[in-house]
């Protein structure tokens, strides 16, 4: 019987099978590992990545529901490496690309810390991050840490193949764009974020260019809904490297954005949600998407209610600018101006911060672009003062010094103080009553309620004399004095005066008229506005301490549930025996100011009763003052308490139109002048 198929013909038909087998094993081989990398690449020319997908950030509320800061989608313009590196024209595309960015105005990630333009050196504002991604660089490519930028510039343009003929500002271009995408691969980051939030005009740009390696990807963008608030608010950026180890740690992508300051830093665990991932096939050519496979879905953040009320934040912010507007205008051109203020606001009951204003201040659209005109203003608007800034109490300290000596018995409610106009006790050193000056006397007989109604230095100097030092630093630190308030945001510790204090730190030896200084609250005492709003919230409500907070609450993602309430934390109570009835003179004392004291021309007939305290602190030796004022209110039934500081001011009373305004809109809904627009904005 005859063979259906001969052997030689099996023999040649595995043959033939074998070698095209081989051609295409070795091809593969050849795509994969020696000319492949990280990404994968398949038989019809794909390059396959896996991809962050980011999480919308939570939203920022006031306590009653207006949305400050929210996210919106936007367009972000990303390079891939992958692609861009096996081709030829990868210098041309990225000339391309920037030349259409910079018609269209479109800002771009160049963080290469070379100067722009020849002769090429490197930035002297490098930032710690730049000097780090740098170093880490040069050693990957064995490079001298201390090459030249001009070496180093030269180096780049071989190794990027950049041809001598391009303009050397065209090359600097180049070079800036492929270390953004190199350095990537340094120290392991995401992909190259060319541009955030471009418009959809410049996305249509793109999408007509074709330009391979160069994709357009959907993220969030963070919409500021108010132009109040901004010290307290914060802003957003991508990690430094000291961040990414700490957040590295609790799954962020190393491209994520987090607070950097405000209350976008303090409440990051709530705000930032948890990226996505997902599997990105492209061609390898054009660099289009052909197919996209969610990993895993991206979470948005919660969204966070602060105790700020935005009406509260609004009135104060605008009175204080345009109270310190009329100073400044009502002065002549030889006088120094007004540099800064700042207000807060208080919730006596619970530490719950309504309102958090420092002035000169900016705008949360416009920062990045306008961050160097901001660094260098002499005035300083970055520095938030509220918080930060420390100042000599003046006069409000002297409910203090009261306190040392009701506390030790050395006065009662009836010892009275003979005031003659001079504290005449020291022959070197005899300071003066503040009505001297305009009197040529004294205030007379005073009792406590009186000496603080009229703010009588005198008796104050007389008072911290009998104390001494040691009983007034005791008495200022058992009201918080020296410590963090607590608030998230951070704030300075200050200091309290002390003969320690001047022994170690100024080196020089404490006399007794530091001690007389330091009780009318002038001297080495140096203060924060929010500790000075503690202060008096601890004198309105008893003697509580609590710790300072922005936070009300944090709902969902979807708002539908109340993950987290904010509740009062104390830090501290004055509750020996005496307290309460010491707290109670030191009450009477501040609202005899407001009935028929400094402050009886501005509240003596207001329609809820104030206690308060006026303040004038002599800032320098040319006898520019600053001024200080705090309150609380209603006096019988505190709710509210403000501390304002306005430096230059000459006089505290010049501050109580600021605290009226603020009392207006609190009891009464008066509104100073607020204009606002735009979506999700408080209306009056």
């Amino acid at each position: 019987m005859k063979k259906l198929v001969r052997t030689g013909r099996i023999a040649a038909l595995f043959l033939i099978v074998g070698v095209v087998l081989f051609i295409y094993i070795t091809k593969m081989y050849q795509l994969q590992v020696i000319e492949g990398g990280s990404p994968v690449i398949t038989a019809i020319d794909t390059i396959t990545t896996t991809e962050t997908i980011p999480a919308a950030r939570g939203d920022i509320l006031d306590r009653n529901g207006t949305v400050l800061v929210s996210s919106e989608p936007s367009y972000d313009i990303k390079l891939s490496r992958s692609i861009l590196i096996e081709r030829e024209d990868s210098n041309e595309i990225l000339l391309a690309l920037t030349a259409a960015a910079e018609e269209k105005n479109v800002s771009y990630t160049d963080t290469f810390p070379i100067t722009k333009t020849a002769p090429f050196e490197y930035l002297n504002d490098m930032t710690d991050t730049q000097k780090s991604y740098l170093s880490q660089y040069l050693e990957y490519f064995g490079l001298e840490e201390d090459i030249s930028a001009s070496d180093l510039f030269v180096w780049l343009k071989d190794h990027y193949g950049i041809d001598y003929s391009i303009p050397i500002e065209d090359a600097r271009t180049i070079i800036g764009l492929r270390y953004e995408l190199e350095i990537r691969v340094v120290i392991g980051m995401d992909e190259y974020v060319f541009a955030e939030d471009v418009s959809p005009d410049f996305v249509s740009v793109l999408e007509e260019m074709n330009l391979p390696g160069v994709s357009v990807a959907l993220s969030t963008t963070r919409v500021y809904n108010t132009e109040y608030g901004a010290h307290l608010l914060g802003y957003i950026g991508q990690m430094n490297p000291e961040e990414y180890e700490v957040y590295s740690e609790k799954g962020y992508s190393m491209n994520a954005y987090v607070g950097k300051t405000g209350v976008e830093q303090a409440f990051e665990e709530y705000l930032h949600g948890e990226d996505g991932l997902q599997r990105v096939t492209r061609s390898a050519d054009t660099g289009a998407i052909v197919e996209t496979e969610v990993i895993s879905e991206a979470s948005p953040g919660q969204n966070v209610y602060l105790s700020i009320d935005i009406g509260i934040q609004q009135t104060a912010e605008r009175s204080l600018e345009e109270n310190i507007a009329e100073m400044n205008n009502a002065r002549g051109e030889e006088e120094e101006k007004i540099s800064g203020g700042a207000v807060v606001v208080e919730s006596v009951k619970d530490g719950q911060t309504l309102a958090l204003a420092s002035y000169p201040t900016y705008d949360l659209d416009s920062f990045f672009s306008d961050y160097t005109d901001l660094a260098n203003d002499p005035d300083n608007p970055l520095f938030n003062r509220a918080t930060m800034g420390t100042y000599n109490p003046g006069s409000v300290f002297k409910m203090v010094t009261a306190y040392a000596g009701l506390s030790a018995g050395i006065i009662d409610e009836n010892t009275t103080v003979y005031d003659t106009g001079v504290y005449t006790k020291y022959p070197d050193y005899q300071p003066a009553c503040w009505i001297y000056h305009t009197t040529g006397g004294g205030h007379g007989t005073v009792n406590l309620n009186r000496a603080i109604g009229v703010s009588c230095n005198y008796y104050f100097y007389s008072l911290g004399d009998s104390l001494g030092i040691n009983a007034i630093t005791n008495a200022a630190e058992k009201f918080g004095f020296g410590q963090s308030t607590g608030i998230e945001i951070g704030d300075a510790s200050g200091v309290v005066a002390s003969a320690d204090y001047k022994n170690d730190v100024i080196g020089e030896q404490w006399y007794a008229a530091d001690t007389l200084i330091t009780a009318i609250g002038q001297g080495y005492s140096m203060f924060t506005p929010v500790q000075l709003a503690n202060y008096t919230s601890t004198i309105a409500n008893g003697g509580t301490i609590n710790k300072m907070t922005l936070l009300n609450s944090v709902k969902s993602a979807d708002y539908s549930e109340t993950v987290y309430t904010q509740t009062a934390e104390i830090l501290s109570q004055l509750n020996s025996g005496s307290d309460a009835e010491i707290l109670s003179l030191l009450r009477q004392g501040m609202e005899t100011v407001a009935s028929e004291g400094t402050a009886a021309s501005y509240f003596s007939d207001y329609g809820v009763k104030i206690a308060c305290k006026t303040g004038t602190v002599e800032s320098d030796a040319s006898a520019n003052t600053n001024g200080v004022f705090v309150c609380y209110a209603p006096a019988d039934d505190p709710e509210i308490a403000i501390s304002i500081v306005v430096e230059k001011a000459s006089s505290g009373a010049m501050l109580m139109n600021i605290a009226k305004d603020i009392l207006d809109y609190y009891f009464y809904g008066r509104v100073y002048d607020v204009n606002t627009t735009g979506e999700n904005i408080f209306v009056p």
